[in-house]
């Protein structure tokens, strides 16, 4: 049987580390490490390694978590500053000793094959995690009920109270890292490889390897401060978890409950709770950390007194706008200061800066109209419409100049074609993230000379942007063919393994219909292959043309129900 890294190549089952890129392969049951504990299956897998279910054979064959540790880093210096990270991460779950987190055991240093493996040994909490208990809610139609979500509110926050009173944040709080406890119906909280130690001086803590910031959360689940720049406070925590509280009452994946163009979430349509509830959990996820309660006893404190609850100010976005109908003079600077402000978010934007000219020229001449209809009142929506625009990431040139010149013909078509392809993205709901990056393993593929350069506004790259361009119109065609539905469309770029197994469980158990998982890898690769027979007996990777995999598979599925 092949085994398969995180990266999806492909190696023999003997090999203990991948061929392609080094990264240490799933231990295989019944494999005994430190000379104590025998694998039982894997758990789970994250950004950190996995997470093994083991017997302690000198404890009567007790089970224990082992959560292996694995940074990819070359040099030396890179394999100490790992070091010191990882018992920096045992020292600090030492000391969490609380009845809802699992207790930790020892830490584990074994080399194989020339490779120095971390390990951390901790209690296994026997029960269910809540993401599993909501799919079998699911599969009847249900989701939790608002009462067991307040039950479970009360019940876990005083864990967080406890692991922040240590100067601990989890940064990884979802449905998949709570357990249901069977022993005892209380939820425990797991899967701390993501936990960091709070620095005194500075209120957070991130790792860095090899140069790079390692960001820690879940798409969806984790706030901006935390995945946007490695920051993490108490407050991120209470974030996530009232995340987590939406997902569970209502069943949907976060971004299906937040409204990306207004910046707010679906409350009173997707999201239906009793008013206190609902300014509690609005309090929990507001944008600035500060505005967030800052300790977990004060959530509990307004479960319990309604009348305490301040409503928090709108939603608001990052450029402020006016929304009235000034004057003439008003109008004239409003315009002037509206302007600059438009030049300055234009280049923070991110998108290639190809693109920004064309966002800049969006809202100047939507100000322009609204100086002669006085409706101010849309700049609100003019500015959000930009603000959504996101394509690749990149640190780019200052704008070109508004000097006439013969590219203006050309560049005017060129941000027609890149309005079309931004409209069409739109209207599937599909993440900008998940175009964004499979068009650019594609165009990075056909052009390696490049060598991942940001492609810049000059005329020189002009005909590397059309392909760029061609690459995402090709890429929209072809999932407009597939015609999956919306739902399926807008969760591209989150399917995982963990979907897949997910799946396979309910063929196993006749919940599919007619469907076993054989015919539903059959089904799901004739249809992949009659859209992209180029190809055919590759391996596809799980970020691009995998997701579109999952979602054809996701559809079938959906459609049993």
């Amino acid at each position: 049987m092949p085994v398969y890294c995180s990266k999806h190549h492909e190696n023999y089952e003997s090999n203990r580390f991948c061929t392609q890129c080094g990264e240490p392969l799933p231990i295989l049951p019944g494999e005994i490490i430190s000379e104590r504990y025998r694998i039982v299956r894997m758990l789970g897998q994250g950004g950190f390694g996995r997470s093994y279910l083991a017997e302690d054979i000198q404890k009567s064959s007790e089970s224990c978590v082992l959560k292996e540790f694995a940074p990819q880093v070359e040099e030396k210096q890179d394999l100490k500053k790992a070091k010191e990270l990882f018992d920096r991460e045992a020292n600090v779950l030492k000391k969490l000793k609380h009845s809802q987190i699992p207790h930790f055991h020892s830490s584990l240093q074994v080399i194989v094959a020339n490779h120095q493996l971390f390990f951390l040994v901790q209690d296994y909490i026997e029960g269910e995690s809540y993401l599993n208990l909501l799919e079998e809610r699911k599969n009847r139609g249900e989701a939790f009920r608002e009462d067991e979500l307040i039950k479970l509110l009360q019940q876990l926050l005083p864990v967080l109270s406890y692991i922040h009173s240590k100067h601990v944040v989890h940064r990884d709080i979802s449905p998949d890292n709570l357990i249901y406890r069977r022993s005892d119906s209380f939820p425990g909280l797991i899967d701390f490889g993501g936990v960091k130690q709070l620095a005194a001086s500075k209120g957070f803590w991130f790792t860095q390897l090899a140069g790079n910031r390692t960001l820690l959360g879940k798409k969806g689940y984790a706030p901006e401060e935390q995945l946007r720049q490695g920051k993490a406070f108490p407050s991120s925590d209470l974030y996530s978890l009232a995340v987590t509280i939406l997902v569970l009452l209502t069943g949907k994946e976060p971004q299906n409950l937040y409204d990306s163009y207004n910046g707010d979430w679906r409350w009173g349509e997707q999201i239906k709770v009793n008013p206190n509830l609902e300014k509690v959990l609005k309090k929990m996820l507001a944008y600035k950390p500060s505005d967030r309660y800052q300790k977990a006893e004060q959530v509990l404190q307004d479960l319990t007194s309604p009348s305490k609850v301040k409503t928090l100010p709108p939603y608001m976005t990052k450029i402020k706008t006016l929304v009235v109908s000034p004057g003439e003079k008003q109008a004239q600077k409003a315009i002037s200061t509206f302007h600059n402000k438009t030049q300055a978010f234009a280049q923070s934007l991110p998108m290639p800066v190809w693109l920004r000219p064309f966002a800049v020229s969006l809202v100047a001449t939507s100000v322009v109209a609204l100086t002669l209809v006085g409706s101010w009142a849309l700049v609100n929506a003019v500015v959000r419409s930009v603000a959504s625009i996101s394509l690749p990431q990149v640190s780019l040139p200052q704008l070109p100049g508004s000097d006439k010149s013969p590219q203006d013909g050309e560049k005017s078509k060129e941000g027609s074609r890149i309005s079309k392809i931004l409209d069409r993205r739109q209207k599937l709901a599909i993440p900008a993230g998940f175009l964004n990056t499979t068009v650019n393993a594609v165009f990075y593929s056909k052009n390696p000379q490049l060598n991942r350069r940001s492609l810049t506004s000059s005329p020189g790259d002009a005909a590397l942007r059309q392909q760029w361009h061609k690459i995402a119109e090709e890429l929209l065609q072809k999932i407009e063919q597939a015609k999956l539905s919306r739902e399926v469309r807008q969760n591209l770029g989150n399917y995982s393994r963990r979907n897949y197994e997910q799946w396979k469980r309910q063929a196993n158990a006749k919940r599919l219909g007619k469907y076993t998982i054989d015919r539903l890898n059959q089904e799901t690769n004739e249809k992949f292959y009659r859209l992209f027979p180029e190809l055919s007996r590759r391996q596809l990777p799980q970020q691009t043309f995998g997701q579109i995999w999952y979602a054809l598979a996701a559809d079938i599925v959906a459609k049993t129900r």
